[in-house]
């Protein structure tokens, strides 16, 4: 009996050796601050509360001005600084500044949208620090250019006039040149960029205040309270608390305000807003740094 013919069969290909590490086809890129910046950039001018926020603070600095300059305009003299209408708007429109800077970070955490963000980047540090950033900067710019416009409008309707006379001659804050009502440089710097800094910085610690409370509700209440509730407590404390009193009003927003235009609720002629507006920026800065280290430790 024979044995059927074997044939032989060609060897099975060998599987290719599996690659050590998996590289990606597509290019990665390491991402730095610029690219949270950009992000945060798109968001806050894609957003519709970026745009009615800024919207109703510009109309009510701007036409607030002109409707407190229609009385002063039909006088021959005055007896405020040549940029101080610029103030009665800036009391309101502060406000819009302070809403917006709780709604940057609020507004993600309202619609779950803030555990996206914070999975694209987890360096937590780096989203918040893009945050203020770029809010701080929109805010100045926007805040700076508002009083710009309201400050020229001020400057040629109050400019070139003679003081008004009264009984004791006393016009604090009104600076003179040859004998006519002008605006000194200060004066042009605290009623533009030192109004557009102070208001910046308190939306910025509205930013921070959102960042703690998470609440757009609560933290704007909150932001309402530090705005208005010095100078309201001022206002009923006992004569036996005079120096509480005056320093509530010295430290209040309004009056901060008011000192940069050169027209103090309280405190010396010569008041010109900076010392409040160092005191903000340290409040500031502290409840920046409490927000950076809430934000690290919590899960969202």
């Amino acid at each position: 009996m024979t044995t059927p013919q074997s044939f032989p069969y060609p060897p099975a290909p060998s599987a290719p050796a599996a690659p050590s590490h998996f590289a990606s086809q597509i290019p990665v890129q390491q991402t730095r601050l610029s690219h949270a910046l950009l992000s945060e950039w798109t968001k806050i001018r894609s957003v519709r509360s970026t745009v009615w926020t800024l919207g109703v603070m510009l109309v009510l600095v701007i036409g607030i001005n002109l409707l407190v300059l229609i009385p002063i305009s039909r006088s021959s003299d005055t007896d405020i600084p040549v940029l101080a209408p610029g103030l009665f708007g800036l009391l309101l429109g502060q406000l819009a500044i302070i809403t917006l800077g709780v709604l940057v970070i609020t507004s993600e955490y309202g619609t779950g949208m803030i555990r996206t963000t914070l999975t694209s980047c987890p360096q937590r540090s780096r989203v918040l620090a893009a945050k203020a950033i770029v809010f701080f900067g929109v805010s100045f710019v926007t805040t700076t250019v508002a009083c710009a416009i309201t400050a020229l409008i001020s400057w040629s309707t109050v400019s070139g006039r003679t003081l008004s006379s009264d009984d004791d001659g006393y016009h604090p804050g009104v600076y003179l040149k040859d004998g006519l009502t002008a605006a000194s440089g200060s004066e042009w710097l605290g009623a533009t960029v030192g109004v557009g800094l102070y208001v910046a910085l308190l939306g910025l610690l509205a930013l921070a205040v959102g960042t703690l409370i998470r609440h757009s509700a609560g933290a704007i209440t909150t932001m309402m309270g530090v705005v208005l509730l010095p100078l309201l407590v001022a206002l009923f404390l006992p004569s036996s608390l005079t120096s509480t009193r005056d320093n509530l009003i010295k430290f209040s927003s309004p009056n901060a305000l008011a000192s940069l235009y050169r027209i103090p609720m309280i405190g010396s002629d010569n008041a010109n807003g900076v010392t409040q507006l160092v005191v903000l920026a340290c409040v500031t800065a502290v409840a920046v740094l409490a927000a950076f280290a809430a934000l690290n430790a919590r899960d969202v």
